[in-house]
């Protein structure tokens, strides 16, 4: 493919988990064997894919939005498919199986601080593999995975050391997709032997100082620049072709093969406005991918998702606070930016 064809493209083909998220506001997170408060409860979407989507139509996406994934043959199935076909989403590349159901998420959310915990049921998610995923789709120019380490299938390692998430990723690339991936921060598994076989197929990777943290072996002190710079390189040193954004709930930073590097704060909100943090990270990388279509710098696209996460702080939901990109940027101007030590 020649570059004038990589410039017409345009979208993004989002595809792993799609997880129903039941979340629950809850007084104080209670110490085994205690009891706490549930101070209000919802259903929303959950998963990186799902999130993403959801996040970029509200911020005014205007390129195709097309999901990939397994649902189950269950009433959540039916909602997460009406859900995104009543926000724009195609949802053609969404499968139903008889095999398991729906995957879903009791999402904990302590009212005080926004600080969240998660419950997870894997359900048709970890059935999920290379052969569920249509790549032939004219003009689509990104193809975002995520996320891996909660993607069964796909995060078994094969006797050839390759996992089929990297050979998925080997196979979108080669289709001409620039390659986006997105880490869980749960302790399952290896990170460093399920993660590494898909760096070199990876342009743009997201991951948190946790996720970081497991993957490098190191701890990464989520409020120190040069912790974060650190670990951004070392794992972009490990394969990762172009990209690698590690954020935090202090800031972001950016490193790139080409050497540019870029640092950003998080958005002074006050506390009081501070609903949730669930799906602040996929907000955040819907920001990016809002920059990158618009063809900015990094330090901006990191700026765009920073913004974009903190309107999602907003609401206790995973994406019923992100708001249109211009606002959303608006927020950021109004209530500052932290300063990385």
């Amino acid at each position: 493919m020649n570059a004038e064809d990589q410039l017409e493209r345009k979208g993004i083909i989002a595809a792993g988990n799609w997880i129903v998220d039941h979340v629950k506001v809850i007084d104080t997170y209670p110490d085994q064997d205690a009891l706490s408060f549930i101070l209000e409860q919802s259903k929303s979407n959950g998963g990186g894919p799902y999130n993403l989507l959801k996040d970029l139509v509200s911020l005014g996406a205007d390129f195709p939005l097309k999901a990939s994934g397994l649902v189950g043959n269950d009433n959540d199935g039916d909602w997460i498919i009406k859900d995104c076909l009543a926000n724009g989403i195609d949802a053609s590349g969404l499968i139903k199986t008889n095999s398991a159901s729906t995957s879903y998420t009791d999402a904990m959310s302590v009212l005080a601080t926004g600080r969240r915990t998660f419950f997870h049921h894997e359900g048709a998610n970890s059935l999920f593999n290379d052969k569920d995923v249509d790549l032939e789709v004219d003009g689509i120019k990104y193809f975002y995975l995520g996320y891996l380490l909660l993607l069964e299938s796909l995060d078994k390692v094969l006797d050839n050391g390759k996992t089929g998430a990297s050979e998925l990723l080997a196979k979108a690339s080669k289709s001409g997709y620039t390659t986006i991936v997105d880490l869980v921060s749960a302790q399952l598994g290896d990170y460093r032997k399920v993660i590494s076989p898909s760096l070199p197929e990876i342009d743009i990777l997201f991951l948190n100082e946790f996720e970081a943290g497991s993957l490098l072996d190191l701890e990464v002190k989520e409020s120190d620049s040069k912790s974060l710079l650190y670990a951004a390189r070392s794992v972009l040193d490990m394969g990762v072709r172009d990209c690698v954004i590690l954020h935090s709930s202090y800031g972001a930073v950016g490193v790139s093969s080409s050497g540019e590097t870029a640092i950003r704060g998080s958005v002074q909100l006050p506390n009081k406005m501070i609903k949730g943090a669930a799906g602040a990270g996929d907000a955040f990388a819907a920001g990016f991918i809002m920059g990158m279509n618009k063809a900015k710098p990094l330090e901006e696209c990191i700026r765009y998702g920073a913004c974009s996460a903190a309107s999602c702080l907003l609401d206790a939901t995973t994406s019923g606070g992100v708001i249109m990109m211009d606002d959303c940027l608006k927020i950021g101007e109004e209530y500052g930016f932290r300063g990385l030590n």
